[in-house]
This record gives structure tokens, sequence and C-alpha cells, in this order.
């Protein structure tokens, strides 16, 4: 390589690092004045999901110089915990696990081959739960025990977060076609490409500054820049299905707002790679992504 190029590169390498800190970090020390609401918005993520790394709750206070885990960014788990409740699943076998000192639902799930919304489900536990030393959990049978977590095995799982945090757009797309007319879709008369892998859905073609409705009536759970995903909300029906709409231009509505159907959720953004007007869709049953052309419409 040439020196000149070298240069650049390295240049450029301080430039990323400096725009975007939060993808080198592999844990965060709590500063004055912090909340749970900033940290979240800093990292992108949710509240929820940073409560769940870190087994605290909202009336928890930070304190100057507390680390916390960053956890890797999943719309999936983002959606769930961001229900008011998390639906349990009878069928599936347990064997019981003890709660140790350190442990998160976040770091318990991870070390059994779980999400953390099936970790709830499983134990009928509230997606705002908070876990304490010797309590007893229901983990997947198949499942190997998970042994305690410690500061090293923290550190080591959010450095693997950051590096997934700063991948590029590592979606499966399928194939393309037109929106059947019969099926009602948050903008109108769009081209459909199916998303494959561990994000879910369809992304849907619009114009610009195109309103976004809502297709099936529910209260507004979450609305924020996620990673990934640029504007965010969530809307939970009564049934407990949320409905993400992801890569929002504008938005509209606010958290706790009951969306009717048909309702202007916000308008379609500009895709940074495709640099054209669309959306992503998907739909999610306790953090698992379900057909959205399937979806109940209201």
């Amino acid at each position: 390589m040439r020196t000149n190029d070298f240069r650049k590169c390295l240049i450029f390498g301080a430039i990323f690092l400096t725009a975007f800190p939060f993808f080198a970090d592999s844990s965060y020390k709590v500063e004055k004045g912090d909340t749970l609401f900033s940290i979240s918005r800093k990292y992108q993520i949710t509240v929820a999901e940073l409560m769940a790394a870190n087994n605290i709750s909202e009336s928890d206070v930070l304190k100057a110089g507390q680390k916390l885990v960053i956890p890797d960014a999943d719309i999936g788990t983002a959606a769930a915990l961001s229900t008011k409740s998390v639906q349990s699943n009878p069928e599936v076998k347990t064997v019981e696990y003890t709660v140790q000192k350190g442990d998160t639902l976040y770091r318990i799930a991870r070390n059994n081959g779980l999400t953390v919304p099936e970790l709830l489900a499983i134990n009928n536990l509230d997606s705002s739960a908070v876990i304490k030393v010797g309590q007893k959990l229901n983990i997947k049978a198949a499942a190997s025990p998970a042994a305690p977590s410690t500061a090293s095995q923290t550190q080591t799982a959010a450095k693997s977060d950051d590096a997934a945090a700063s991948v590029p757009d590592t979606r499966t797309y399928g194939v393309t076609f037109n929106a059947d007319m019969n099926t009602k879709w948050p903008v109108a008369n769009p081209k459909i490409t199916q998303i494959k892998g561990k994000v879910s859905g369809v992304q849907l073609s619009a114009k610009e500054n195109e309103s976004v409705t809502c297709i099936h009536e529910g209260t507004v759970m979450y609305v924020g820049v996620y990673r990934g995903f640029g504007q965010v909300l969530f809307v939970q029906t009564k049934t407990g299905l949320i409905y993400a709409y992801t890569g929002l231009g504008s938005v509209k509505v606010k958290k706790g707002d009951y969306a009717v159907s048909g309702a202007e959720l916000g308008t379609a953004g500009i895709d940074s790679i495709t640099g054209k007007p669309q959306i992503t869709f998907m739909v999610f049953q306790n953090g698992q992504p379900i057909d959205p052309a399937k979806a109940p419409r209201s």
C-alpha cells in the first residue's frame, strides 16, 4: 500500500471512531447525569433491553462509575420486551436453574441458547422482571446449565456485541413482487422484497415522504432510533402481536398513543444504502417473526 493511501486509511479510521464511539465500547461507565433513557439513546437500543442486560429496573438509581453491559441490538428482542407481557408456551420441556450472583436475564438466556423473550415466556415473567440470587428459573431441557457470569465473560460478550453492531447490512434478501391489491400495507401499492435470516420481514418501496399508515390498531409501545433500522416504532395489538415500522423519515405518534387502523404513523424515509424511499416492515409474536403478509389486518 502506498504511503498516501495508508495515511488516508488512518484518517478515515480516526473519523469513524470519533463519529461512532459506541461501536468500540465493550461496556459503558455511567457518568454524572446519565439515565437509562439517555444511555439507551446513545447506543440506539431500548431501555427494556438495557434493563434486562443489567438486571435493573426503571426505579433503580444509576451511580457515576457504575459499569453497564450494552447488549447486542436485536429488534425481535426489543419488540418483545416492549410489550406489556410475554405469552407463555406450556409445551416447552424445561429443567430448573438457580440464579447465581452476577446473573441477568440476558446472560442466562445467552448461556442456555435462548432469547430473552423465550426465557421470560417459559417462566411466565413480565418483560420488566428483575431476578434475584437463589431464584429458581426454568430453562429449556436441552440446554446446558448456565455458569455464573463473571466480569471477563461480560466484557467478552459485550465486545462481540459491539463487533456485530459495526458490521454492514447482512440481511438476506429474497424475491421482489408486487403487492396484492386485496392486502393492506403501510404504504400504497409497494413493491415487496422479502428479508430472511435473523431479521425477517419485508422491505416496502414507497414514494418520497409518503405517509406510513397503521394496518392494525394497537398501542404505540416504542418510538425512537434503533441501531441498524433508523427511526422505528412498535404498535402492540390486544392479542400481543407487535407491528414494527422501521426506516421512517418522520414519526407523528408518541409512546402510549392508541393508533387506529389507517391512522398516519409517520412518513417513509430514505434508505442509506439504496438512496431510495422505502421502509422495512416486520411483525413479531414473543420476539419471533411471523409472515407480514399473513399477519392480521384491522
